[in-house]
């Protein structure tokens, strides 16, 4: 009986990192064969001040403010990240850095100065979540699934997360063909009279959409990773699009898991006493599977061949 009791207890949080790591990587994806891999760390760290500067303004950590907040920062970043390349003369990689650090420096000041000791935001949060607390008090074994007062119950970012993992792949599913088009071949995709500076554009939002999604529960390290690292370990297994879309969901579930799993029990196995953070651990876990995959994948040495 207590192993069915743990099991609802134990699966919202893992729900939770899945839904996230996925809704992150599908972007993740065309950032990558885009080049654009930077923006998914820009805009993992310019959510924060977008988050704050709602919060100031509304007084409320509730999820529309959030939303737009983080997408009106996403934007901001863009804006930044081609003024800066533009007008300095500089690489894109230097005015992703220079923006992203700049953003997040923002936010983290913006944090200390702000009376923020009623709500769960701070540094400490942002960068970590709160995974491991996001647990379903109400439930009291499987019959819970079917009683709508414990359903109630249920964390509220579970639902937020589902909701931003359903937007991402309505998204994808709708602008697939403008999307690839843009992606390997922006000049043909104008002749054929596409906007692919809007395409891109909205393909940041919806990736925004999604950091900020994950970010409360999970905190910006497991978004960092996973716009980046399932996507690049899916590139190094196929060269095709639609394997690799297939791949990264498969890496970031791994991830996910694996992650959670290693977090709350690998410190046992190992004679320590106390568990290590789940976002970190997952992260982690992350980095090693794109580290395999460098390694062992298919694909690793025709890297700069284009997906079909």
């Amino acid at each position: 009986m207590m192993g069915v009791e743990f099991v609802p207890l134990s699966l919202t949080p893992l729900l939770i990192g899945i839904f996230a790591a996925i809704a992150c990587a599908l972007p993740g994806n065309f950032l990558v064969l885009r080049r654009q891999a930077l923006i998914g760390d820009a805009i993992s760290h310019v959510v924060l001040p977008g988050i704050v500067v709602a919060f100031l303004l509304t007084g409320t950590v509730s999820a529309a403010p959030m939303l737009l907040g983080a997408a009106g920062a996403a934007v901001l970043a863009v804006v930044m990240i081609e003024a800066i390349r533009r007008l300095g003369g500089i690489e894109p990689g230097a005015a992703m850095g220079l923006t992203f650090t700049t953003l997040f420096a923002a936010g983290v000041l913006l944090l200390e100065q702000s009376d923020t000791s009623g709500v769960h935001l701070d540094v400490e949060h942002a960068l970590y979540g709160n995974l491991e607390s996001l647990i379903w008090l109400d439930a009291t074994g499987w019959q819970s699934l079917l009683d709508f007062t414990a359903l109630a119950a249920l964390p509220v970012e579970l639902f937020r997360v589902t909701a931003a993992l359903i937007g991402v792949t309505a998204f994808l599913w709708v602008f697939w063909r403008p999307l690839t088009l843009s992606t390997f071949d922006e000049g043909f995709a104008q002749t054929l009279g596409l906007r692919t500076s809007a395409i891109g554009l909205a393909l940041v939002i919806v990736a925004a959409i999604a950091a900020v999604a994950a970010f409360d529960a999970v905190g910006s390290i497991i978004v960092i990773a996973m716009f980046i690292c399932p996507p690049a370990a899916a590139r190094l297994m196929t060269n095709r699009l639609e394997v690799q879309i297939a791949w990264s969901v498969v890496f970031a579930i791994a991830s996910a898991v694996l992650g959670y799993v290693f977090a709350g029990y690998g410190p046992l196995w190992i004679g320590f006493e106390n568990a290590v953070s789940a976002a970190g651990m997952i992260a982690t876990v992350s980095g090693v599977i794109l580290a395999l995959t460098a390694f062992f994948g298919p694909c690793r040495a025709r890297l700069g061949t284009p997906a079909a």
